[in-house]
């Protein structure tokens, strides 16, 4: 199985839309957002990912399919506390997930944006939850902090969530 990560193109933009819109509708089972009057999610960032440095979107290719995306911003999700890089989002297609696609894709984020990470689950989320902590643990040797019901990073539905802080920085021999 062959796993890529390939930056979108703004000309690629409404795909990751279209992607966009199956993973809020996931979502929303935990933070119970609705639509909008189109019956669209929407995205409100976007745009941003093609006009700010400090965001970057990739697709996850597996065989050459387009399998799921990952966005990373350098935006904390706790603001008391250092951040250089945060996923704002992860989603892998059901067909693609436990199958190491995730674990690779993430893996290979943290090798093209080094530095000191905070990442956001919901608690209700509980499958994320898990893949999150199995990774982070195997990808940081097991150095990092995990913070249940962090205040004031609440979700839609008024949860508060568990955010996990690492830093992947290479080490200098």
């Amino acid at each position: 199985m062959n796993i890529v990560l390939k930056q979108v193109t703004f000309e690629e933009k409404e795909t990751l839309r279209n992607l966009l819109e199956k993973y809020d509708y996931e979502f929303s089972q935990y933070d119970h957002r609705d639509v909008d009057s189109l019956g669209l999610f929407g995205y409100f960032y976007l745009d941003h990912y093609w006009v700010e440095s400090n965001r970057w979107a990739y697709f996850i290719v597996v065989d050459e399919k387009l399998a799921g995306f990952v966005m990373v911003n350098t935006y904390p999700e706790v603001k008391d506390q250092t951040c250089d890089f945060q996923i704002a989002e992860f989603f892998i297609l059901h067909k693609y997930r436990k199958r190491g696609v995730g674990y690779t894709a993430f893996s290979e984020v943290l090798k093209r944006h080094q530095g000191r990470w905070q990442l956001k689950v919901h608690p209700k989320n509980v499958a994320a939850d898990s893949f999150w902590q199995k990774s982070i643990n195997v990808l940081t040797n097991g150095q990092y902090e995990k913070i249940l019901s962090y205040p004031d990073t609440e979700y839609d539905d008024g949860t508060c969530g568990h955010i996990y802080f690492f830093d992947n920085t290479a080490k200098k021999e």
